[in-house]
């Protein structure tokens, strides 16, 4: 040992070369900058706190200027149902008289028309005759008011051949219609004229506008008798 020189710990001198020997300046990575802090040449060098960070799992993440950034993780919704037990429990099967009801309700049945609506929900110990009876019996169910309700809503607006043609689809019976229709046609020109003002007002004066004016009467329901009548424009008097 030469006097005069300073000897470090690590038995080499000031001059002499680092870790063993001079770091390769072939590759900039490994140069070493004595201004640089020991924390930044940690990071450089994949140790200390911010390589560790990167370990932990979901709890948080390294920024790239070696800040900790911590994140919320999102809580899974509950996909339990809780509805689950409620909707296992089916609503009380209703009578066929409860169905019947509530079909009354709203508006007048004839006896078919009703029946038709309740044949699909008739169980075993059911008797739909015997309930359709009853119903009759306690003035729930009447042919005759569905009869008059039917041309109460139809007859302003139609003729006879239609509102009849309705009362035998809906089952009602043979006398109660023909004792309507003939009731009907006693008003027959009256109600024709007045369907006839509204849509058109005024004679025909071609051939074809008569074809036009008559086939709608016609489609209306009105008799071709009284179709022809106001065409020609015979009044009811």
């Amino acid at each position: 040992m030469r006097k005069g020189q300073p000897v470090f710990e690590s038995g080499r001198d000031a001059g002499g070369p680092r870790d063993g020997g001079e770091r390769d300046r072939s590759n900039p990575s490994d140069a070493f900058d004595p201004f640089e802090s020991f924390d930044a040449h940690d990071r450089a060098e994949g140790r200390g706190p911010s390589a560790r960070s990167g370990s932990r799992s979901g709890s948080h993440s390294s920024a790239a200027d070696g800040e900790t950034t911590y994140t919320r993780s999102r809580r899974q919704p509950d996909t339990t149902d809780s509805t689950s037990a409620g909707s296992q429990r089916q609503r009380p099967t209703r009578s066929l008289k409860s169905r019947a009801l509530a079909h009354l309700s709203r508006r007048e049945y004839s006896r078919a028309e009703l029946s038709r609506k309740l044949q699909s929900f008739v169980e075993d110990g059911d008797s739909l005759d015997s309930l359709l009876d009853a119903l009759e019996q306690e003035g729930w169910l009447s042919d005759s008011r569905f009869t008059e309700s039917v041309v109460h809503r139809r007859a302003p607006r139609l003729g006879a051949n239609r509102i009849v043609g309705e009362l035998k689809r809906q089952g009602v019976g043979s006398v109660l219609i023909e004792e309507t229709a003939a009731r009907l046609r006693e008003t027959e020109l009256a109600r024709a004229q007045a369907v006839w003002r509204k849509k058109y007002g005024q004679l025909p004066e071609t051939p074809a506008e008569r074809a036009k004016q008559a086939r709608f009467l016609v489609a209306r329901g009105f008799s071709q008798t009284v179709v022809s009548r106001i065409l020609k424009g015979i009044d009811e008097d």
